[in-house]
């Protein structure tokens, strides 16, 4: 048994086709495991279950007759779409007043919280089995047919405006932000659910994979600007041409450069920048000094994803996504310019990335260095990811970790809190180099003039042709949608939040 992020004992099947097993019915509905539950328990049963929370009985009965109306038809045509949509925007929109009528999440007693509990299951369930049904009809009519690139956060937008009431808009997320993060009952796992569905797809997963990998606007507007002053501030980064190779600095002091909403924006678009700008052939990724009193005028590399902002309700279920399908797999994978097919090789213009770790590489950080090509780091300084005590899934490490220490290795990295000393032997498998502080910029300087100094002709084409055998566009695609779903689970969970106060010292930090 796998442990669930919302009930105590969670029994998985097929995530990607959707099929669950058989589960018996347990007497305590914190045991509940199985998801969709709407296919698991009789109305009876979860009638009794939700009145239990002391919700009306009356408008539990009409949640449950319209999710009842919701059971796959078989048709999946515009037609069933339009009828299909409508019913489950308002079974949604029923579920959502349910919710509102019991306290706050945190103030909830263990009946309330319960039912609380059942009801986003309840519609989780629902929405996943309206996406397997449509998502095919859904996503062609969103994009044109597959004419149009949407990246990820348009799509949602587009996605709640075509299936109000299923999906959250950015009003409903603003106004749900305003709560902490405790006490939210997981608007965004709605999301989880449509983008699993549609990267479970090859055909739709590819193409949403490759609108991700499209240059930003923004970095198309500041192209001219960069080429020409060869600087750019970015707010959150820094960016600087300084021969042939461009530095991308990351600049958050007050987080020891940490990752949030606020950060990877601006960090693609540098990302594009560098990709985009026809006199640089490769890349550095460096994090500027900070100013906390333990590291003053110290660089570090990143301290990770924003905890405090996810403690407070402010950080976004889709940064997750946008995130890795967007800047890490660009520095991974580059950027797609041209046309794609589904049954081609990658065409994208890449090109290479060095990373330079000072002081810590926690958590984000160190997902950055497994796309590396190459990384530089300042002896004594180390890496982790404290995924298990945070509770959330550490992006793509899970797929790429493994790769560079063994399974066994990479499983004490991510489930029991192993730290990495870059000057260890083990760490030599990530790190190429490690030389004492006074000599970090040179060795970056070395580093820099011997790869360019070769030439580097070939460098794009050499890194397909080790993606190709180690993680091909739709071994990518299939991790992404188990991710898309298990992080929705992760990042609205109560452990979640008990990981944060225990370990993180949560309550007493501030934005």
């Amino acid at each position: 048994m796998v442990k669930h992020p919302f009930y105590s004992d969670y029994s998985g099947g097929d995530r990607i086709s959707g099929e669950f097993p058989a589960l018996k019915c347990v007497s305590s509905l914190t045991r509940l495991g199985a998801f969709p539950m709407i296919d698991v328990f009789p109305a009876s049963e979860r009638k009794t279950r939700l009145s239990a929370g002391g919700l009306p009985e009356k408008d539990v009965l009409a949640l449950l007759a319209d999710l009842d109306g919701l059971k796959p038809n078989g048709a999946r045509d515009a037609a069933q779409l339009a009828k299909d949509a409508q019913r489950i925007g308002l079974a949604c929109t029923q579920g959502r007043a349910l919710l509102n009528k019991l306290p706050v999440k945190s103030k909830r007693t263990p009946a309330e919280r319960a039912a609380g509990n059942a009801i986003v299951h309840l519609l989780a369930g629902a929405t996943w089995n309206f996406m397997r049904q449509h998502r095919d009809t859904v996503y062609r009519k969103l994009t044109g047919d597959l004419s149009r690139s949407l990246r990820v956060e348009d799509l949602a937008w587009a996605g709640a405006d075509l299936l109000p009431g299923m999906l959250p808009s950015r009003r409903e997320l603003r106004e749900e932000a305003a709560r902490m993060q405790a006490d939210k009952d997981g608007l965004e796992i709605q999301q989880g659910m449509f983008f699993s569905q549609i990267l479970s797809d090859r055909v739709l997963g590819t193409h949403l994979c490759n609108a991700m990998l499209r240059p930003t606007p923004e970095a198309l507007e500041r192209l001219t600007e960069f080429q020409r002053s060869g600087k750019l501030d970015l707010g959150h980064v820094k960016l600087e041409a300084r021969g042939e190779a461009g530095y991308l600095y990351f600049h958050y002091p007050r987080y020891l450069n940490a990752e949030d909403d606020d950060t990877v924006g601006p960090q693609e678009v540098a990302c594009d920048l560098i990709l985009l700008h026809p006199g640089l052939r490769m890349g550095v990724l460096r994090g500027d000094p900070v100013d906390h009193p333990k590291y003053k005028g110290r660089r570090i590399f990143s301290a990770g994803i924003n905890l405090t902002r996810i403690y407070q309700g402010k950080q976004s279920y889709l940064f997750y996504l946008t995130r890795d399908l967007g800047l890490v797999n660009k520095f991974y994978r580059g950027l797609q310019l041209n046309e794609f097919y589904f049954d081609e090789p990658e065409s994208t213009h890449e090109k290479p990335w060095v990373a330079v770790v000072e002081t810590f590489a926690i958590g984000g950080g160190c997902q950055l260095l497994l796309v590396m090509d190459y990384v530089i780091a300042e002896s004594g300084s180390y890496f982790n990811l404290p995924a298990r005590k945070e509770g959330i899934i550490p992006g793509c490490a899970n797929l790429r970790l493994p790769r560079f220490f063994g399974e066994r290795i990479a499983r004490q990295g991510i489930l029991f809190d192993k730290t990495f000393y870059v000057d260890s032997p083990e760490a030599r498998l990530l790190i190429n180099e490690v030389v004492p502080r006074d000599r970090i910029d040179a060795a970056v300087e070395q580093c820099v003039a011997n790869a360019i100094g070769s030439g580097m002709v070939s460098a794009g084409g050499n890194r397909k042709a080790i993606r190709v055998q180690s993680e091909p566009l739709q071994v990518f695609r299939e991790y992404m949608a188990t991710n898309a779903y298990e992080q929705a689970f992760c990042h609205l969970s109560d452990q979640l939040i008990h990981n944060l106060e225990r370990h993180w010292n949560a309550k007493e930090r501030k934005l």
